[in-house]
């Protein structure tokens, strides 16, 4: 079947391009004609990168191949894997194989341990923490985008490490009780609804051994009031994207009470924070 609607599609993303390639010569053209000639190039070019930057997304987001479904969950879907390690290096300013370190680090994984990335994505979290339980310890990682586990199972192949990539949701996580020494979450829960951020958590929690880590590495979103303090953190279009187009209020801070109200103990927000980016561990009570 999918050979046979192959020349659709590509005949159709030949045709969304032809049609944004031609709005924006005439975007352009009419630029050029209201503004003094410096200005027009400017803004035509932040326009032309704006536009070919959503525009990649979204054709890649409706007209990818993948293997396998996406898993079903009530939380943001990120699909557009092929650019996600791209976005990730933008935001962290061409440091996030620094973020990744941290968050291993501050889950204090060990030798040996079982630990489990929820939301992992393209696996840049599970490969260095692979790399630190070693031959005796398992990882596994799960992320609702088969795009996202395609790419995380071709980058642990190339670096010859056996990590379990599945595709699955924080709601229902495809692991029995008490597996994990340690879960990791980054980047992913101001993605989610309140309501869902507690069923993900209960589901950590259940397969957390008892005394068990949980990680969340997360924005700040409330932590600096200046925009122009935020500017010189993370770059001012992936602030703007969030807060306010897409009003998701719901960053690290909020962490803590939502730890609390799904039972977790010994929550701390750490100190040492990574640019926008803060750190809360919480344990699984021992008994």
């Amino acid at each position: 079947m999918f050979d046979k609607m192959k020349p659709v599609m590509i005949g159709l993303i030949v045709l969304h391009a032809a049609i944004a390639l031609a709005g924006l010569c005439f975007g352009v053209s009419w630029l050029i004609g209201q503004m003094p000639g410096h200005m027009a190039i400017m803004v035509a070019v932040i326009a032309g990168l704006m536009c070919l930057y959503f525009g990649i997304r979204w054709l890649i987001s409706i007209h990818i191949n993948a293997p396998e479904q996406p898993a079903r969950t009530e939380g943001k879907l990120i699909r557009w894997a092929l650019f996600y390690d791209l976005q990730a290096n933008v935001i962290t300013l061409g440091r996030v194989s620094r973020l990744r370190a941290l968050t291993v680090d501050n889950a204090m994984v060990q030798p040996g341990e079982n630990v489990l990335d929820v939301g992992c994505g393209t696996g840049g979290v599970a490969i260095p923490a692979k790399l630190r339980v070693g031959k005796n310890g398992g990882v596994s990682g799960i992320d609702p985008s088969p795009e996202m586990i395609g790419v995380a199972r071709r980058k642990a192949e190339r670096a010859g490490l056996e990590i379990d990539f599945r595709v699955g949701v924080i709601e229902s996580l495809p692991f029995p009780d008490e597996t994990f020494d340690a879960v990791t979450s980054s980047l992913m829960m101001h993605h989610l609804p309140k309501d869902v951020q507690l069923k993900g958590l209960a589901e950590i929690k259940r397969v957390l051994k008892p005394g068990g880590r949980l990680l969340i590495a997360d924005m700040m979103m409330r932590t600096y009031t200046s925009f122009r303090k935020r500017f010189f953190t993370l770059p001012a279009f992936h602030i703007i994207l969030h807060k306010y187009l897409r009003h998701i209020e719901s960053g690290i801070e909020d962490m803590p009470k939502v730890l609390q109200e799904t039972g977790f103990v010994e929550i701390k927000q750490l100190e040492g924070n990574f640019l926008d980016i803060g750190f809360v561990r919480a344990i699984k009570p021992a008994a």
